[in-house]
């Protein structure tokens, strides 16, 4: 389904790389003009470049979601806008609770928590006065269940989860849906290799023995799938992993 005049505008966070620019990509396929927000201005400019290249629209904006008066001031911007993807996060290290670096959980608290929150609350009033807008919170199968040396990203995914379950229910009866996409194991090229502080091979013993972890452009297709649905279908939760994982804590590895 192409999307409706006054709500074309899709605004994705986290576009630099992986799953967000992934997901950039397929949103202008399907008739988006795409708005592509992170730190990395160049990686969001040559994105944007390569879309309006093919004939899309695309508008780079640098933005870092944790900076609340930054955020205002890029939302400000828009009086409508039909789609936001906030899929701006990320883990950082995998140690235990009892070694775990407070500022590793903070920060992931901010990014993953508080700058959903930052862009979420500055561009509901756009969305809403799209009259038919979806906000897109990418969390977790971390968001359901724990595991060993997760204890800080689990919790910010867990928080994430919450608040995309609580602003669901709080703007019922507002043209405005809330949908959950969950991935489980996603093999990017960042990801594992930011978590372990660019340690190649840590990041390399994730996916090791899994023949197909899920994709970006497997998950940025299930949001889209999400998004494109008739305004009136909500995909409230979607949890995606890949046949190989049956949960966080068991996959199947050819070693």
């Amino acid at each position: 389904m192409s999307p409706a005049a006054a709500s074309r505008i899709a605004v994705v966070t986290g576009a630099s790389s992986g799953i967000g620019a992934a997901t950039a990509r397929q949103l202008a396929a399907a008739g988006y003009r795409v708005v592509l927000t992170a730190r990395r201005k160049d990686r969001i400019e040559a994105l944007a470049e390569e879309l309006n290249a093919t004939g899309h629209q695309a508008t780079a904006y640098a933005l870092d979601v944790t900076d609340r008066a930054a955020v205002d001031e890029f939302a400000g911007a828009f009086k409508t806008i039909g789609v936001l993807v906030n899929n701006a996060g990320g883990a950082l290290g995998a140690d235990s609770v009892a070694t775990g670096d407070p500022a590793d959980w903070r920060q992931m608290y901010e990014t993953n928590v508080i700058g959903t929150l930052n862009v979420t609350q500055a561009l509901l009033p756009a969305l809403t006065a799209s009259g038919d807008g979806t906000v897109v919170v990418l969390s977790s199968t971390a968001a359901f269940s724990t595991y060993e040396g997760g204890g800080g990203y689990v919790a910010a995914k867990h928080g994430e989860h919450v608040l995309a379950e609580t602003l669901r229910l709080e703007i019922v009866g507002t043209p405005v849906r809330v949908i959950e996409v969950a991935p489980g194991m996603v093999k990017t090229d960042e990801f594992a290799l930011t978590r372990f502080g660019g340690d190649e091979e840590k990041a390399a013993k994730v996916y090791a023995g899994v023949a197909e972890p899920l994709t970006a452009e497997d998950v940025a297709d299930t949001i889209t799938w999400a998004i494109t649905r008739p305004s009136h279908v909500n995909i409230d939760l979607l949890v995606v992993r890949p046949r190989a994982q049956a949960s966080n804590a068991k996959v199947h590895r050819e070693l």
